[in-house]
């Protein structure tokens, strides 16, 4: 038995949750999201409850599917209700990030300056080095994030490149600490 997916799960005022030909769509204050359903996962909707369930709890696939899709739409729910944010840092002397259009326009020790494309269902706002991301779609808003970092990675020895704020780098020390040691 999954112990995510045999949770039910409340909907919230304001949050509306209907299923139609295996599309369930959440509709709340922050937008709407929608999810294709596998034909392995039943979902029902009674008195504003959601309960996920399988045909098959002992199959492990179908039991990895029931969690998962109870917390995809979980994830739904909190995100039309509240949203998602992610930020970003970025760290080097002459790295920049300025807002172009709805675009990011990224000086990050190249030649050339870098134009990231933010996709549609995610705003991104800068100020100074940080760059906040926010979104309805965890999905969405986790995989730019990582696209973004992605242009830039942290490099261990200075630190330079673009990191998430919560995130600590593990420096190494250079060539000359370890000459002076010898």
């Amino acid at each position: 038995m999954s112990r995510i997916g045999k949770k039910p799960i409340q909907i919230p005022a304001g949050v509306t949750a209907e299923i139609t030909n295996s599309v369930l769509k959440v509709k709340g204050p922050k937008g709407e999201l929608f999810r294709a359903l596998p034909e392995r996962i039943k979902v029902t909707i009674v008195d504003g409850i959601i309960s996920v369930s399988v045909a098959n709890p002992e199959d492990k696939k179908e039991r990895s599917l029931w969690g998962a899709y109870a917390a995809h739409i979980n994830n739904m729910i909190e995100g039309v209700t509240k949203g998602f944010k992610k930020e970003l840092e970025i760290n080097g002397v002459g790295f920049r990030v300025a807002m172009q259009g709805s675009d990011l326009k990224l000086e990050v020790g190249f030649s050339h300056s870098v134009i990231f494309k933010i996709p549609n269902g995610v705003t991104a706002t800068v100020e100074k080095n940080v760059i906040k991301l926010e979104s309805v779609d965890k999905e969405m808003l986790g995989q730019t994030a990582a696209e973004l970092r992605n242009v830039k990675k942290p490099e261990p020895y200075k630190g330079k490149g673009i990191k998430y704020t919560d995130e600590t780098i593990r420096r190494k020390a250079g060539k000359t600490a370890t000459k002076a040691a010898a």
